[in-house]
């Protein structure tokens, strides 16, 4: 979605839509990140104003994932909602050596007549991603000799207890006193 620069008046105004996820759902795929895929449009509340030349986007978006457990690989429902205050200031080139603050690395631009909403939205969906999604914080993961979801089925594998030859050592205890 697309807003004209000149329909961002100073009074704030409200928009509501539905967000497609094609090109989300591409960008995932792209930068090798398959464990999400949105399979529903995103619902997205904006609330845009302006002053002078900065504009400001108030909003929440909201959407579900197919996400992939990071421990047992099986497909989760995941909800996404995440809230976000941007404000934009007009594009101007740089002339020269600068130092940027640390106010200035949260700054984002426009240029144009017109500023792309579903890049802001997009934007805040990646970041609203989990780096290792987790079907359950309790999740029990694939067992690591037969494979097996160990959440679903309970598998007679033992589990290793490290090298043998350090048994010795796992009796020892630590600060013991002389």
């Amino acid at each position: 979605m697309k807003v004209q620069l000149h329909d961002i008046l100073a009074v704030p105004t409200a928009i509501a839509y539905a967000e497609s996820v094609d090109q989300l759902n591409a960008t995932l795929r792209e930068s090798h990140c398959p464990d999400y895929a949105f399979t529903a449009p995103l619902d997205v509340d904006i609330t845009c104003s302006r002053s002078l030349l900065d504009l400001f986007f108030d909003g929440r978006v909201r959407g579900v994932a197919t996400a992939t457990c990071a421990r047992c690989l099986a497909p989760f429902p995941l909800e996404i909602t995440k809230d976000f205050s941007l404000v934009l200031t007009p594009e101007e080139p740089l002339r020269g050596e600068i130092e940027l603050a640390a106010g200035d690395l949260a700054e984002s631009f426009y240029s144009g007549t017109e500023v792309d909403v579903t890049r802001l939205v997009y934007e805040q969906v990646l970041l609203a991603l989990p780096t290792r999604p987790l079907c359950d914080e309790e999740c029990r993961g694939l067992c690591p000799q037969c494979g097996v979801n160990r959440n679903t089925t309970e598998c007679s594998c033992t589990v290793d207890s490290g090298d043998p030859r350090l048994a010795v050592l796992r009796g020892l205890k630590i600060g013991g006193g002389a």
